[in-house]
């Protein structure tokens, strides 16, 4: 097999727990070649850890690398399409990490830059490539016309289940400007693509695109695009919301939030007449944790539960096997960039709602 030669962009929480690690177990396809951050201390203990040599804290120099095949952008959410683009006029096949863009043009710029290099874009939804996901999309065609669906995702810190189960680097020599300028960049992508909001609206918005993208994106796939949004309530300063989304001839409730209980809360549940599938997701942070898939069903007088765990293989797993295709054959994944873009449009419907739904003081005072 074709050896794929890597870079990673970003060595935080999600590459030293999932990206770096699966990366040497699929040392038969994929060769770590490059590390860029821009804590120099963690992209030297890093390139230690890992071997290798060609380090970097300026995202476009790893992206000249010529001999690098594929770039994994990993930063932050402010820098994934500068860090994307750059690797496409290089000629990188590019994985890019949730949310990809915070707005469209940012994602019509990557679409040019894409179709100009003649590479491929995938992004990170893995999600999407869990088994027990994969499974309920064969299953929901015997369900007969849906009923109802719920989409949930309610979790504590990361930084809680993190701590008592993985070793992570962080270190606090990232320079001072760098951190200012990624806050003016994400207020100005945002007002990009939502205009000038209340604060509670504003991090509402990056709650959809931060958290929310697997739940909204997953759901997208499972039931299709929502006709509209009805309603929506944040409450919390923008962290918690529910909306209720029309679909053809039902209705979904969608609700999520942030606290700070150690778990993580989150499934999609579609209901029949006489069946229903709840797809169940535990936190990414412990990978072996599975997805499942629960059933429930009506059988003349006979009632049904039982739950399916097709495989303890981590939904990443599949996802970097599944990007080493796209990138050796050249295939387009289902998570492209014009799939990632209706999401977009899902969270400005949602975020439209917010604001029908704001009290007519924080208008006024956004006025003033």
């Amino acid at each position: 097999m074709k050896r794929l030669k890597v870079g990673l962009v970003g060595l935080g929480e999600v590459a030293q727990i999932t990206h770096l690690p699966i990366l040497e177990n699929l040392a038969d396809r994929y060769e770590i070649a490059a590390l860029c951050d821009i804590s120099p201390t963690l992209l030297q203990v890093l390139g230690e850890k890992y071997r290798v040599t060609n380090l970097y804290t300026d995202y476009k120099a790893l992206a000249a690398q010529e001999d690098l095949d594929a770039v994994f952008v990993l930063n932050s959410d402010e820098y994934h399409a500068d860090s994307a683009i750059h690797a496409l006029k290089n000629h990188k096949h590019v994985l890019i990490e949730k949310p990809m863009t915070l707005n469209h043009a940012d994602a019509d710029a990557m679409i040019e830059a894409r179709d100009e290099a003649g590479v491929q874009v995938m992004v990170g939804y893995m999600r999407r490539f869990a088994p027990a996901f994969t499974e309920a999309l064969e299953e929901i065609k015997t369900l007969g016309p849906i009923q109802y669906a719920k989409v949930r995702d309610i979790i504590g810190p990361n930084r809680k289940i993190i701590d008592q189960s993985s070793t992570v680097y962080r270190f606090t020599d990232i320079p001072k400007e760098l951190m200012e300028e990624r806050y003016t960049r994400r207020a100005a992508m945002i007002k990009e693509a939502i205009g000038e909001v209340p604060q509670d609206i504003y991090n509402a918005y990056g709650l959809l695109a931060g958290l929310n993208s697997h739940d909204l994106s997953a759901m997208r796939e499972l039931l299709g695009m929502p006709k509209r949004v009805v309603s929506a309530a944040q409450w919390n300063g923008g962290g918690y919301i529910t909306a209720i989304l029309e679909f053809d001839g039902y209705y979904a409730v969608f609700e999520t939030g942030v606290d700070e209980q150690c778990r993580f809360d989150a499934s999609i549940e579609v209901m029949g007449k006489y069946k229903q599938l709840n797809v169940k997701y535990d936190t990414p942070y412990i990978r072996h944790l599975p997805t499942t898939l629960e059933v429930k069903e009506t059988v003349g007088e006979q009632y049904n539960e039982y739950v399916k765990r097709p495989t303890l293989k981590d939904p990443y797993t599949v996802e970097l096997e599944t990007f080493y295709e796209v990138a050796t054959q050249n295939k387009a994944p289902k998570t492209t960039i014009e799939d990632y873009k209706q999401d977009l449009e899902l969270f400005k419907m949602i975020t439209d709602a917010l604001l029908a739904n704001e009290p007519k003081s924080s208008a006024l005072e956004l006025e003033v």
